[in-house]
């Protein structure tokens, strides 16, 4: 069994609500009826039931009925969810009258039914740029307690099984944080490893905190960002293996490690890779997807207290069925 169909299974052995607010749009829909057609997930879709049904009409969708349907218009929650949406963000100066404005937009509205324990996570971006799909969720979701910053992982699959876990690897951050603080990639390290464990089903992340230095061989205050995230991804979560700062090298393969890192107990085995900026990280992955070979499935966001993941805005109907069953392995991990 590939990752992707053990991912699906346990999307199936374990229903998840996940909401699709793009509920209109082609790819959305057709992958909601393959979702439903296998039971992938209990599907919740934002928008006008006889809009909606006549487009499963126009496709020839035949498991669009099965979904659960609801129209911020005439839906009895809108009014506590605009409530909601007010005491949330009052704070920031938000008045009733612009609660009431935003929780027609179905983006507020599915992370609205998410907070409210109705749904178990979100999937937008066929029609939305990522700061919309991103904004409702930082308002009303927020974050994980202990993270404060939002970042992608990539699941990275290879024929080289020496590798990883049976050729599975995890790369973190690769969408989101540009130049994170150490404080932030910490958080980033003990996201990813969640994510190794949650999707990728990897039951002992060995976290490698990446660098161009191992051990102190190379100095540079880069270098130091990355010892000191090491350090505060410690306590951040204790029982995580994680080691750094340690090269590609040293990180992967074990004779390497005998020499640059001996006696760590991730150096030459690791199976989650955090990289120490965007740039790094969105090279290396794409690096080692076309020249070595690799599939990437991605990017997953984490860091947020509920998933919501962003799709690419060219992604096909079966990249929304397979975000349907990654977005339900994390809300099954929370």
């Amino acid at each position: 069994m590939t990752l992707i169909e053990s991912i699906i299974e346990r999307a199936k052995s374990n229903r998840q609500r996940i909401v699709l607010p793009e509920s209109l749009e082609e790819r959305t829909i057709k992958a909601a009826d393959m979702a439903l057609a296998d039971s992938l997930a209990d599907i919740i879709l934002i928008g006008s039931e006889k809009e909606i049904m006549a487009k499963a009409a126009e496709y020839g969708l035949k498991h669009i009925s099965k979904a659960t349907i609801i129209d911020p218009a005439t839906s009895p929650k809108t009014a506590e969810y605009s409530k909601l949406l007010y005491e949330l963000r009052k704070n920031k100066g938000m008045t009733p009258e612009q609660a009431d404005a935003l929780v027609q937009n179905p983006l507020y509205f599915g992370c609205l039914i998410i907070k409210s324990g109705d749904a178990d996570g979100q999937i937008s971006g066929a029609l939305s740029t990522t700061g919309d799909t991103l904004r409702p969720a930082l308002q009303i979701i927020k974050c994980a307690p202990g993270i404060s910053c939002v970042s992608g992982a990539m699941l990275m699959i290879s024929d080289r099984t020496e590798y990883g876990d049976n050729g599975i690897m995890v790369f973190g951050d690769i969408a989101v944080t540009p130049v994170p603080d150490a404080s932030q990639l910490a958080q980033i390290a003990v996201c990813t490893a969640r994510t190794a464990k949650s999707v990728a089903g990897i039951e002992e992340p060995r976290v490698a905190m990446m660098s161009f230095s191992t051990k102190g061989s190379a100095k540079h205050e880069v270098v130091d960002k990355v010892v000191e995230a090491t350090r505060l991804a410690h306590e951040l979560d204790p029982e995580l293996k994680l080691d750094g700062e340690l090269q590609a090298d040293a990180a992967l393969v074990p004779s390497v490690a005998s020499k640059k890192a001996k006696g760590s107990e991730v150096a030459g085995k690791a199976n989650v890779l955090v990289f120490p900026s965007l740039e790094a990280g969105n090279i290396g992955y794409k690096l080692v997807q076309r020249l070595g070979g690799a599939d990437a499935i991605g990017p997953i966001l984490q860091g947020i207290a509920r998933p919501v993941n962003d799709l690419s805005r060219g992604c096909s109907v079966d990249d929304i069925y397979k975000m349907i069953a990654i977005t339900a392995c994390q809300a099954m991990g929370e």
